[in-house]
């Protein structure tokens, strides 16, 4: 039996309110995180993903009373992250309605986190969240970066990314920075690599901006696909992308 494609809104959340920019840079307000989660599950969102944008940079826990109020909101599957840098953290945000957990740069800074996480939490709720740019200098073609897309590491997107799936990460949530709030399209190459090295689901993440461009992101190896600011304006509905994705041939849930 095949596995239904989920479509996930996100929520990127600073100071308590959604924003949306460019490349990661040039945040706009969106709205209230609160509403746009209500507005999601009741338009057919199968997970809603929150991701608190400016928490590792301000050197900050996420917010957990907004977090609260969004889970309140919404009977789906939550995936919170931001500024999580420890298994109390986590902790706290399972406590306070999140069903996973995304972690990124305090993994990347020590990788054992990923390990305790999945050993005390289990894996099905440890989402290594990845933040890539296309760079000349690893061997893939792809660096990870961290602080909101700020800061390039170095390393490998790829060796991280199997690397952090041997530890115990049990999805991969794999956001091109250098598509993100273009709206041109899912970085495709991007996908299949991961997808070729990947035992776990794979969520796509930026570029969305049309529906026909969530059906080439399922056939080069993504099994969700995540968009933010198509969903914010009303340019499109999740109903709309199932439309898409179910006239492929892909199966949905209603």
């Amino acid at each position: 039996m095949s596995v239904a494609v989920r479509v996930i809104p996100c929520l990127d959340v600073a100071a308590g309110r959604v924003v949306k920019g460019v490349n990661f840079q040039n945040l706009r307000d969106q709205g209230d995180p609160v509403e746009l989660a209500r507005r999601y599950f009741e338009q057919g969102a199968d997970e809603l993903t929150f991701l608190d944008v400016t928490a590792t940079v301000d050197d900050r826990s996420t917010t957990y009373d907004v977090v609260r109020a969004t889970a309140e909101q919404v009977f789906i599957p939550l995936t919170v992250g931001g500024g999580v840098r420890s298994t109390e953290d986590v902790a706290k945000l399972l406590g306070s309605g999140a069903d996973k957990v995304g972690v990124n740069s305090a993994a990347i800074a020590r990788p054992e986190l990923v390990a305790e996480i999945a050993e005390r939490f289990g894996a099905q709720v440890l989402v290594l969240s990845l933040d890539v740019k296309r760079s000349a200098a690893t061997a893939s073609g792809f660096v990870v970066t961290t602080h909101g897309g700020r800061t390039e590491t170095g390393i490998d997107a790829l060796d991280w990314a199997e690397r952090a799936i041997g530890l115990g990460a049990g999805e991969l949530l794999v956001n091109s920075i250098d598509a993100d709030g273009t709206k041109e399209g899912f970085d495709l190459e991007l996908i299949r690599e991961i997808r070729a090295i990947s035992s776990v689901p794979v969520v796509a993440s930026g570029g969305a901006g049309a529906v026909s461009h969530f059906v080439p992101a399922i056939d080069a190896g993504a099994d969700a696909v995540l968009a933010a600011s198509v969903f914010h304006s009303g340019e499109m509905t999740i109903g709309d992308v199932k439309d898409e994705l179910r006239r492929a041939g892909l199966e949905v849930r209603s």
